[in-house]
């Protein structure tokens, strides 16, 4: 491709499918609805901060509890939460396959393999191609991660089968860890995306709820 035909190319404008832009708005609230539980069971249910104020609570009505049976009780909140966050967890699973689904369906020029192979043939003295590169690259890494979490995640939510269980301890480490990346690339997401939109590439984030081109 030559000079003239690459001066000519506009990054970030690309308009995604509809099923993509639903995908990515469900996908956000259910992120956001996981990191809230986990939030609150590490603060507000976690058992050990719960366990004196159980064993208060009854004292004031004149009841009598162990610090066993307090920490059993404090437990079950922490549990329920967890259940919930299971529940969200097959909501991103689901979502995971819709986006497999969405991948292989929607037109050539509009898959992520296209725009990268796109964006690699393109003069790498473009420093809008190597910004664009970057972030094509990114969201397949995040993919990936996705990908990863929900297999974790399901082998954690399975965990009475017999192979699952045997791995469990792994698994949960796995999980936690990949937990972090996707926050750490969901912030980066979320920060960039505002300050290109502001600052360079406006209509990102409008493009992304109504479909529409940006006007030239």
């Amino acid at each position: 491709m030559d000079s003239s035909s690459t001066s000519n190319t506009t990054f970030f404008t690309e308009t995604k499918p509809a099923s993509i832009r639903i995908w990515h708005w469900f996908t956000l609230l259910f992120f956001a609805a996981s990191i809230t539980t986990v939030l609150l069971n590490s603060t507000v249910f976690k058992t050990r901060n719960n366990i004196g104020m159980v064993i208060e609570q009854v004292k004031k009505d004149g009841g009598v509890i162990t610090e066993k049976q307090a920490r059993n009780v404090a437990h079950e909140y922490s549990d329920k939460l967890w259940e919930i966050h299971t529940f969200i967890g097959y909501g991103l699973a689901f979502l995971m396959l819709w986006r497999i689904v969405a991948e292989v369906t929607i037109a050539k020029e509009k898959k992520l393999k296209t725009r990268i192979q796109k964006a690699m043939k393109l003069s790498g003295s473009l420093p809008e191609r190597n910004h664009y590169l970057i972030v094509q690259i990114s969201y397949a890494v995040f993919y990936l991660l996705f990908l990863s979490m929900v297999i974790t995640g399901l082998i954690l939510a399975f965990e009475d089968v017999s192979w699952c269980k045997a791995i469990h301890r792994n698994v949960k480490e796995i999980h936690g860890f990949i937990q972090y990346l996707l926050y750490a690339f969901m912030s980066l997401h979320i920060i960039g995306v505002i300050y290109a939109d502001i600052n360079k590439y406006n209509g990102i984030v409008s493009r992304m709820i109504n479909g529409k081109e940006q006007n030239s």
